[in-house]
């Protein structure tokens, strides 16, 4: 398979590119490194790259950003990072994607557990996170020619324990090899229209 992966050279995105290189074509991208560039906030841009890869078998998001902050210093500008870029951009990539992919291809976009167990400093990133939830589990509904959509939501990994854990005590690290599987289940296999979470 030809696979495009966005966010390829990220923390999760890595080991997903790594386990899928081992027998797949794949094509790493991100907004300042990879094979081709995305801005996925970018409707233009998202078209331009695939413009470059040409007709795949797989998009695989991995990308997209939100503002964390208290919910009373939040302001209207913050929300719309979120919308821009991880809500609308994935939406985008859908909308445009699916030209791009071959009978039967996928797209798997990526949430996280904020959408179902939201800490503090995630309104707009948990509000974001239930969008895209919702979004999939509608489009996949009328996406025409066998294209297959789902969702991987993420708890904290191993790999970003460090940095965030402040942020979610209490919370066990999902391993590596689990957050990897939940992008192969949806790339491999027959789902659509569903949330793969991995929360534990």
């Amino acid at each position: 398979m030809r696979i495009v992966i966005i966010g390829g050279k990220g923390t999760i995105g890595k080991k997903v590119a790594t386990y899928f290189s081992e027998e797949n074509d794949i094509i790493i991208a991100g907004r300042t490194s990879g094979d081709v560039m995305v801005d996925i906030s970018d409707s233009n841009s998202i078209k331009a790259m695939l413009d470059k890869t040409g007709v795949v078998e797989a998009i695989i998001c991995i990308a997209g950003e939100a503002k964390w902050a208290n919910f009373n210093d939040l302001t209207e500008e913050d929300y719309y990072i979120g919308l821009k870029s991880k809500l609308m951009g994935q939406v985008n990539l859908v909308r445009i994607g699916k030209n791009y992919l071959n009978e039967g291809g996928s797209i798997t976009l990526s949430t996280g557990i904020l959408a179902d167990d939201p800490v503090v400093k995630t309104a707009s990133a948990a509000m974001v996170n239930g969008g895209i939830h919702s979004f999939v589990q509608a489009a996949a509904l009328e996406v025409e020619n066998g294209i297959r959509m789902n969702v991987v939501s993420l708890g904290m990994v191993e790999d970003a324990y460090e940095k965030y854990k402040g942020y979610f005590p209490g919370h066990a690290p999902i391993s590596m090899t689990k957050a990897v599987n939940a992008y192969v289940r949806s790339v491999k296999g027959k789902d659509n229209g569903k949330i793969i979470r991995v929360y534990e």
